[in-house]
């Protein structure tokens, strides 16, 4: 167990306590080109002006990833809340630093009850590009949120190795397509026959797809025929420093 297991408070641990660097967070919008309305807005961590992802996860170790995951969800949901984010939002975990799924929800609880910001908009993302210590304690986490009633997804899908493994020990509630696999995908047969293949599973275990790293037109009309209507990417935002960026529909 971390030396940085302690609880905290949710001002706390919106403030970095316990971490010994201060960070922040950007928005970007996952948009559903059925209404043409914003699904959710994923939270991407930054340094404190703004600095890149790196710069931030560059200090997360062994003995502080436990504290961070929660700084993390706590800030993104209090920064939701300021910004009166109306969409789902989508927060990212650090399998490896849950410890006690209880401990982590509970915080999550909390933090979303003093900010009010509804439990049941809240999207928890795994990526699969994260090589999972132990994929029992990982497929207890996502039961456990689940039953407390947040909504899961599998981000990255694609980009590693685990992907198909990880369908089959559980069933999120989305899948997002790595942009190794959307990149260029109106000019790529393979890949348009294997982001294909992957839909048709998922549509058959009730998974919605969301597309991401979106930059061109072609890449986006490519996706829609193949029935996906949930996408993330440039064409239609870049992330927005602490606030809601403005939104092309295309």
């Amino acid at each position: 167990m971390s030396s940085g297991y302690f609880p905290l408070s949710c001002a706390e641990c919106a403030a970095g306590a316990g971490l010994g660097f201060d960070f922040s967070m950007a928005f970007q919008p996952i948009i559903d080109t059925t209404y043409k309305t914003i699904f959710s807005y994923e939270a991407l961590v930054r340094g404190p002006n703004n600095e890149p992802a790196s710069s931030i996860l560059s200090q997360v170790h062994e003995h502080n990833r436990y504290r961070f995951d929660q700084a993390c969800r706590v800030k993104a949901i209090k920064t939701a809340s300021e910004l009166e984010m109306q969409s789902f939002l989508n927060i990212n975990f650090l399998p490896n630093a849950v410890y006690q799924p209880e401990t982590c929800i509970r915080t999550t609880l909390q933090a979303a009850k003093e900010y009010h910001f509804p439990v049941e908009k809240i999207i928890f993302e795994v990526t699969e590009g994260e090589k999972v210590s132990d994929p029992l304690h990982l497929d207890a986490i996502m039961k456990e949120y689940k039953h407390r009633g947040f909504l899961t997804a599998i981000d990255d899908f694609g980009a590693g190795y685990s992907g198909l493994n990880l369908l089959a020990k559980f069933q999120p509630n989305y899948v997002k397509l790595d942009m190794a696999l959307t990149r260029n995908i109106d000019k790529d047969r393979i890949k348009h026959t294997i982001v294909n293949s992957i839909i048709q599973v998922c549509r058959e275990l009730d998974i919605r797809i969301i597309a991401e790293g979106i930059e061109t037109k072609d890449e986006f009309a490519s996706l829609q025929d193949l029935g996906v209507t949930l996408f993330q990417g440039y064409l239609f935002a870049k992330p927005a420093f602490e606030e809601l960026p403005v939104v092309n529909f295309g």
